[in-house]
């Protein structure tokens, strides 16, 4: 009974009554503070942290696969195409009999011509015999001549006779030449009815049908494509944006969609000058050839084409919205992370960074001097963090190349330490692309960079008109 009467006795008492109040004001105080007393400048960094990894800076355009070298197989000769030797994917040698036109009509063309031939053979034995009499005939009337046993007529008509004799043969003998040319043409017409494989390949197309009359007098007709896949080609449209980026011999990888992430490599091997205007887009077509031992790649596969710029193995990792380069037209300029995709403003930025930007002259010299000991390429940079005329010369003279060239560029970080306080560094940066960059000194794995910043009370201005928006627009 003394135990169940002791608090109530205890809250009779007024220390008692008073610590009670004492600690409600305590709760109640500790509630508004949770709720309602956060400092509303203060900042949210957002810290990735230094890692080790490979960077690639690159290039992307599509492209298609072709065979490096084809060969499309016609007709020379019109005529029914008779049979087909060969099917779409067979393995044909240069030689193979592929395809057979109807050749009645050209047979019958080399039988008769061989035929006349015969005859004007015949004809010209005839002309040799005529020839023969005609040369005893002038001999004749020469000896007869000379005795004055003939007149000098008749030995005039003997040297007429023997030289029709042999005009008349040399007229048959061309005539002969003449008809052994036509003999030769039939024949050819008559061996192009049989169409042989022009190289070692594969049968990759048949345009032409069995029993379809081809007429070569309006265009040569195309029957099939031969064409050797141990090599192919990617053919890449990149667009005039990139394509003074790539040079000749650079690295190169490309996937496929059913390759399931397998990368085929190559260089570079050559970028035709011409363009090709699509949508009023311009597109260089840039070309180079890739090994296909095992048949994988295939005529007209869609590839994702990578030209590799830059790109650096095991270094160290930092992500783009963590630096700030240098303007090139006067003080430090933010990176690409350093601004309002970062969540902080400009005006904000410019109240957070104000410590470090009122510091003494004697200060930045000193800063200056310490970086300069530390890394000599540093030596002529400025406490603001410009780079040099030297360096800027530099970068400009490379521009001038036509590739890119990666030359290291200086950079400012914001470093946290593990107490939470932020100092900038100086760094030395590499390879870069659109999300990580090299940092080649400057930073040790494991440290942590300010990626961002935010504010836990920030609230975005709302356009203008409120949330009425522009026609059509409606609220959410």
């Amino acid at each position: 009974m003394q135990s169940r009467e002791l608090p109530t006795s205890f809250l009779r008492r007024p220390q008692g009554l008073a610590l009670l109040v004492l600690l409600l004001l305590v709760i109640v105080w500790l509630l508004w503070k949770l709720a309602f007393g956060k400092d509303e400048n203060e900042v949210v960094y957002t810290t990735e942290t230094v890692t080790r990894g490979d960077i690639e800076n690159l290039v992307t355009a599509t492209g298609t696969l072709q065979p490096q070298d084809y060969v499309d197989v016609g007709a020379q000769v019109s005529g029914q195409l008779k049979k087909l030797h060969v099917e779409v994917g067979s393995e044909v040698k240069a030689g193979d009999l592929l395809a057979e036109i109807d050749a009645t009509v050209y047979a019958a063309k080399v039988d008769a011509t061989r035929a006349q031939l015969q005859n004007q053979k015949a004809q010209l034995l005839d002309r040799e015999a005529q020839l023969a009499l005609a040369q005893i005939n002038f001999k004749r009337e020469q000896n007869l001549f000379a005795e004055d046993a003939t007149t000098s007529e008749s030995l005039e008509t003997a040297d007429a006779g023997l030289k029709s004799a042999r005009a008349q043969l040399k007229s048959l003998q061309a005539q002969i030449a003449q008809i052994e040319s036509t003999l030769r043409v039939e024949a050819a017409n008559l061996d192009y009815a049989k169409i042989y494989a022009p190289m070692d390949g594969t049968v990759v197309s048949i345009t032409s049908r069995q029993g379809q009359t081809l007429n070569t007098n309006q265009m040569a007709p195309t029957i099939m494509r031969v064409a050797d896949l141990s090599t192919m080609t990617v053919q890449t449209q990149v667009s005039e944006a990139d394509i003074g980026k790539l040079r000749k011999e650079m690295d190169v990888y490309f996937t496929t969609l059913g390759s399931q992430g397998r990368r085929w490599y190559s260089k570079l091997d050559r970028i035709q000058p011409t363009p090709e205007i699509l949508n009023n887009v311009v597109l260089y077509n840039a070309l180079f050839d890739v090994p296909n031992e095992n048949r994988l790649l295939m005529t007209q596969m869609s590839t994702q084409v990578f030209f590799i710029e830059s790109q650096a193995k095991n270094v160290l990792l930092v992500p783009m919205s963590a630096l700030s380069f240098a303007s090139p037209r006067g003080p430090r300029a933010q990176g690409q992370g350093d601004g309002p995709q970062n969540g902080k403003p400009p005006v904000e930025r410019a109240q957070a960074e104000k410590p470090q930007t009122e510091k003494t002259a004697a200060e930045k010299s000193a800063a200056v001097s310490a970086t300069a000991q530390a890394k000599p390429e540093f030596a002529n940079a400025r406490a603001d963090g410009a780079p040099n005329g030297e360096w800027k010369g530099r970068r400009e003279r490379d521009d001038t190349q036509g590739a890119a060239i990666n030359r290291p560029r200086p950079a400012i970080v914001k470093v946290m330490d593990e107490d939470g306080d932020i100092e900038e560094r100086k760094v030395l940066v590499g390879v870069t692309n659109r999300v990580q960059a090299q940092i080649i000194e400057g930073l040790t794995e494991g440290e942590k960079v300010v990626s961002g910043s935010t504010k836990p009370n920030q609230v975005k201005a709302a356009p203008a008109g409120g949330f009425g928006g522009g026609p059509g627009m409606g609220r959410r």
